[in-house]
Parts: C-alpha cells; sequence; structure tokens
C-alpha cells in the first residue's frame, strides 16, 4: 500500500509551522517538520517568504494533500488579518501545486489528538511525538502544531474513508 504524505500548516506572519506525515495502512510517521520565519521586515516580502518555502516542501515531499489551522480571530483584528495573510500565502503555494487544502479549527485539532478542545499546546505536541513515534522532539511549537494539524487530517480523511463519506 502507497503511503499518504499529507503537509500540516500553523500559518503566522513571523513564524509559520510546517510538518509532513506519512500514513501507511494506519501508522503515522513523520517526515519532516520545521518553521519559516519571515522576519520583522514589509509585509509583502514576508508573505513571498511563506509563499516559496511552503512551496519548496511542497517540491522536496509531494504531498497528495494539505491542512491548515483556520484563523483563531481575537479582539485584534490587525492581527487576524496579518495571519490570513499569512494563511492565503501558504494556501496559494498549495493551491498551485495542485493540492487541495482542508482547514480545521484549533480545537478540533486539540480534540483529535489530546480528546479535549481546551488542551494546552504541551499535551498537543506530547500526543503528537507519541502518535509519530518521536521520542525526545526538538522541533518548535509552530511545528509541533502543524503536525498536529497533519495527524488530525489523516484522523478525519480516515473517518470519511470507513464512514463512506469520500
Amino acid at each position: 500500500m502507497a503511503a499518504v504524505v499529507v503537509l500540516g500548516l500553523d500559518p503566522g506572519s513571523r513564524v509559520t509551522g510546517f510538518g509532513v506525515v506519512a500514513e501507511v495502512s494506519g501508522q503515522a510517521r513523520l517526515v519532516e517538520a520545521g518553521t519559516i520565519r519571515t522576519g520583522t521586515g514589509d509585509m509583502a516580502a514576508r508573505l513571498g517568504v511563506i509563499y516559496s518555502r511552503v512551496a519548496a516542501v511542497i517540491e522536496r515531499h509531494t504531498p497528495v494533500e494539505a491542512a491548515i489551522e483556520n484563523v483563531f480571530v481575537d479582539k485584534n483584528a490587525a492581527s487576524a488579518l496579518k495571519l490570513g495573510q499569512a494563511r492565503g500565502a501558504a494556501m496559494a503555494a498549495c493551491a498551485v501545486a495542485g493540492l487541495s487544502v482542508a482547514g480545521y479549527e484549533p480545537s478540533k485539532v486539540k480534540k483529535s489528538l489530546v480528546g479535549a478542545g481546551a488542551a494546552d499546546k504541551k499535551q498537543v505536541a506530547f500526543m503528537v511525538a507519541r502518535v509519530l513515534g518521536v521520542k525526545n522532539p526538538d522541533w518548535a511549537v509552530d511545528a509541533s502544531d502543524a503536525l498536529a494539524v497533519a495527524v488530525c487530517h489523516l484522523n478525519e480523511r480516515r473517518f470519511r474513508k470507513m464512514a463512506g463519506l469520500s
């Protein structure tokens, strides 16, 4: 059976996490995890960095699908707008590569891995490492969140297939 490779993304205007996970016969394994750091310069340049580096990850690993965390809207509209722009740059790189992109609410991602939608980042990181069989992970929080999105997507994908929805 061929591996299903999924790219998970945790967008941010300064730091975007990415995680590539491959699944064979229900067993997920880590392919690559990291962060895309854009610095503090011009927003257009930062979005260009996100786009080009996500495109490079896609080219390296040829995922079949992508999953991205939905924008969490708080009281600060300017932050939400920047986050949305970063998310758009990452999604555009996926779309140009021909990948479908599924969006997940942060609470759904947490619930999928931990069983509780209000789990903290340490709990999520712990479960991501367990699911992927990684001992002593040294990835950044943003990369861990991106891996969580990828694992959530694989869980959802499996569920939809079993339920005859895809």
